[in-house]
């Protein structure tokens, strides 16, 4: 077997372990970020790549459980999903324009803003007796739209908590998240489908490895304790965070 195939197939796997990871606590971009980065590409084609490659098992997500999806009061899920396309747009414009030296020195920040985010909304979030306006939903819809096309690690939390803020009950805006994380990732990926930056072998890979690790997370959803699976999430993002500080600024 030469090496480049042996490459592949350990980012196959590393994928697979993504894709359960999603399905059961979200954070799947946090392994396979590291994984393409270590496969020798730059920040931002790993980035990009990785969009990609973690789409399909998003959308799968989001239409498993469409019957759930609800817009917010005042603000139709219809709303909330154009709002989340043209974000996404936006976003992975941002990030074409964006150069791939100044980018990797920014990524360090992205991943700990993210890891933050997914530590406060695992372990630290209350609800409190805050209700958000439609209009202010919108407008935070809107950001989180931008930064997911750009970035989007951390996203399904940010949009947890703003929905949940905007009237909907945990299960139905777990459901909507999940059907609006894929259409912006959808629209960044119309975007980013036409970069140089992208490595469609390594991208197919990660997408074979992640979509049966997201059918394996659904069986595993309640064999499992999710506490310890965030935990594990925190972990890796705090040390990814690390090691991008040192590779970047070193």
């Amino acid at each position: 077997m030469s090496h480049g195939v042996l490459l592949l197939l350990l980012l196959t796997l590393v994928a697979f372990i993504a894709g359960v990871q999603n399905a059961l606590a979200g954070g799947g971009s946090f392994i396979t970020f590291p994984a393409l980065l270590l496969f020798g590409m730059n920040a931002q084609a790993a980035n990009i790549t990785s969009t990609i490659a973690l789409l399909p098992g998003q959308l799968a997500s989001g239409l498993a459980n469409r019957r759930h999806v609800s817009g917010a009061e005042g603000l139709s899920f219809r709303m909330l999903m154009i709002i989340s396309l043209a974000g996404g747009v936006v976003g992975a414009a941002l990030l074409l324009a964006t150069p791939a030296s100044f980018f990797e020195r920014l990524v360090p920040f992205l991943v700990l803003f993210a890891t933050a985010v997914f530590a406060w909304g695992s372990f630290g979030r209350k609800q409190q007796g805050v209700r958000l306006t439609a209009r202010t939903a919108a407008i935070i819809q809107a950001a989180i739209a931008i930064y997911g096309g750009y970035f989007g690690g951390g996203i399904g939390m940010l949009m947890l908590a703003a929905l949940t803020l905007a009237g909907l009950s945990v299960h139905t805006a777990g459901a909507t998240k999940n059907a609006l994380a894929g259409v912006m990732n959808a629209s960044a990926v119309a975007v980013f489908a036409f970069s140089p930056q992208v490595h469609w072998i390594a991208a197919l890979a990660v997408g074979i490895g992640a979509i049966a690790g997201g059918q394996a997370g659904a069986w595993l959803m309640f064999r499992v304790n999710e506490r310890h699976l965030r935990i594990g999430v925190v972990v890796i993002g705090s040390l990814l965070t690390i090691g991008l500080f040192v590779r970047a600024w070193s």
